[in-house]
């Protein structure tokens, strides 16, 4: 039975999740595993003497046998773990089951291609995020189909107070800023966080550019002659462009970033700098999003609030630079003259970048998050390197080795930090960098993925991440660290990396302290209520569930932000501080930068 108060459903949850540490449970991928891989399932709250397990088939015949390796108390999630490790067992077939500790198993399979219908669900998650188009059930699923949501979107800048007390001069002008994807739950639209998820899904184009060819992903740009992965990222990529200021525009910007709250003040009552104009030809607009923030629920063509372009950010622009040179290199001899507007457009944003070095965005606005950054020069060398790798300009290769981000050490990206986006992109295409430049390159992508599978050492459920401090959105960071483990393999040929790639998928799946695959159907228990304004079916019968292929931020124990969480205070560690409600935008929202490097990582595994 589904609770409609979200507090009840998180105490519940929390009291089951200190129960289960207190009886025996096996928690594996609940798809099952490729008969070649690594085949590992963890028993929790079996004690810590090593215990005899037995490997079923679907007839309940014994076909495999061993005994559990013991880690012991484990940090990540609270509970004294063994592991289970079958991986010498390749025949194929269904129903298979674990028995351990007079516990069995959810069944799983084994099979080769195992990912496919995944990779499938993944990508359609960015069909069913599009703005300003129906949702076609013929595409979606008729459960899923809507009316467009905001159709023909001709929006102008906010003016008017924030939530600070300042008043914003906004524009004289107004965008055609109809499409792109909806970012998460909510219904804004944003060119930070847009322009990750859009690089990661041409990053998995340009790796295979023959994996998805036209007819193989549910759109309705299928038969058009172009891959299907390049329709649904175009689908984005037009939004980006739509969000560039025209030539010859004046606006007033902050004339630099918040300074600090007064002492015993709140953070958001930081300082505010004064205004300055500014030549923003050139320039994005951070975000188009409501003026206030919608309830729960609220399909997308019922939104009534006013819709505003948010100002303009140097991040946002320097995201347009990037993705747009990206663009114009993967859309040559496939669309010369989008690939043509995609380069013209970089350019601009870079040169409006240059002029405008210290825009930066602000979250004293309601209505939408706010993606604020006060680090840029990871944008800056991100947007050089795709600038260099489609030009080969000099200009741009001094911009690439000039950054002190050029053979920095690695680490995963994310929205806020970029420069790993550059690093990838000049280790793998060729560019007029010297070979000494490009191996020490990808030395710095090779000894990051060697790092992130030591940390499979370091918590018991042998996954490439931390074992503490699982911040908001822990998942989309895990496929993210994945997708370095890939390039990594990519680079280097061994197969040690694949062996961490499963493990993070086989986390998502199932392998975890909760028992719940993170992504909605796609295992036994699986993703049923996430944070999102359509996919509503607990507060609305009428409305439907999330489609297949959806992932949950997942665990956060450090921004417990919402009443949900709240409730979790004190009563999780790490990788149980979760709750499949609806409520619970600190655990369980959705958004395209986490689904991306999810898709990106299936991909790879179905290759």
């Amino acid at each position: 039975m589904r609770k409609r108060n979200g507090w009840l459903l998180a105490t519940l949850m929390a009291t089951s999740a200190a129960a289960a540490q207190q009886r025996p449970a096996i928690d594996l991928n609940q798809l099952g595993f490729e008969p070649a891989d690594v085949k590992l399932a963890v028993v929790r709250g079996a004690g810590t003497k090593a215990l005899p397990w037995l490997l079923l088939d679907a007839d309940g015949k014994a076909v495999g046998k061993g005994e559990t390796l013991v880690y012991g108390p484990d940090a990540s999630s609270g509970a004294v773990v063994q592991r289970i490790d079958f991986s010498g067992f390749r025949r194929a077939g269904k129903g298979y089951r674990l028995s351990v500790a007079g516990v069995t198993s959810d069944p799983f399979a084994i099979a080769p291609s195992l990912y496919r219908p995944l990779v499938r669900d993944a990508a359609n998650f960015f069909y069913q995020q599009r703005a300003g188009t129906p949702i076609d059930a013929k595409f979606a699923g008729s459960a899923w189909a809507r009316p467009a949501g905001h159709a023909h979107e001709v929006a102008g800048c906010f003016s008017g107070v924030d939530e600070r007390g300042t008043v914003w001069p906004g524009c004289a002008y107004k965008l055609d800023v109809t499409g792109g994807w909806y970012d998460a739950g909510d219904h804004g639209k944003y060119v930070v966080n847009g322009g990750i998820a859009l690089w990661t899904l041409l990053n998995a184009y340009a790796r295979r550019p023959k994996a998805f060819p036209d007819g193989s992903l549910r759109i309705p740009e299928s038969g058009n002659g172009v891959s299907d992965l390049l329709d649904e990222a175009r689908w984005e990529m037009e939004f980006l462009l739509r969000m560039q200021i025209p030539d010859g525009v004046r606006t007033q910007v902050p004339s630099g970033p918040l300074g600090a709250p007064k002492p015993g003040r709140p953070a958001w009552e930081a300082s505010f700098p004064p205004f300055a104009e500014i030549d923003a030809g050139g320039m994005a607009h951070q975000k188009v999003a409501d003026r206030n923030w919608t309830a729960l629920p609220m399909p997308p063509q019922n939104d009534r609030e006013e819709r505003l372009l948010y100002p303009p950010t140097t991040g946002a622009t320097l995201n347009l630079a990037a993705t747009a040179a990206q663009c114009a290199r993967l859309w040559r001899e496939v669309d010369d003259a989008f690939a043509a507007r995609c380069l013209t457009a970089a350019r601009r944003a870079w040169a409006a970048a240059q002029r405008n070095p210290q825009v930066y965005a602000t979250s004293s606005f309601t209505g939408s998050g706010g993606y604020g950054d006060n680090s840029l020069s990871d944008e800056f060398y991100w947007a050089a390197a795709e600038l260099y790798a489609t030009t080969g300009e000099a200009a741009f290769r001094k911009a690439v080795t000039g950054s002190p981000h050029f053979g920095e050490a690695v680490r995963a990206p994310g929205w806020s930090f970029t420069a790993p986006l550059g690093t990838i992109t000049l280790a793998t295409v060729k560019t007029g960098l010297s070979d000494a430049e490009v191996q020490k390159l990808r030395a710095t992508l090779i000894a990051a993925a060697d790092g992130m599978l030591e940390q499979r050492r370091q918590n018991g459920y042998a996954i490439p991440y931390k074992a503490q401090g699982y911040p908001w959105g822990s998942n989309g960071d895990l496929m993210n660290q994945a997708m370095l483990l890939g390039v990594a393999s990519d680079l280097t040929g061994d197969s040690k990396y694949r062996g961490g790639i499963v493990s993070a998928l086989d986390y998502l799946l199932g392998r975890n302290p909760m028992g719940t695959s993170y992504v909605s159907g796609h295992g036994v228990r699986s993703l049923d209520n996430p944070h999102h304004r359509f996919w509503a079916h607990v507060l609305d019968a009428k409305l439907p569930g999330p489609p297949p292929g959806v992932l949950s931020g997942g665990p956060n124990d450090t921004a417990l932000a919402d009443p949900v969480a709240m409730q979790l205070k004190g009563k999780c560690v790490a990788q149980t501080c979760w709750a499949d409600d609806i409520h619970a935008y600190a655990l369980n929202e959705v958004a395209i930068n986490w689904n991306a490097p999810f898709f990106w990582v299936a991909a790879w595994m179905e290759d």
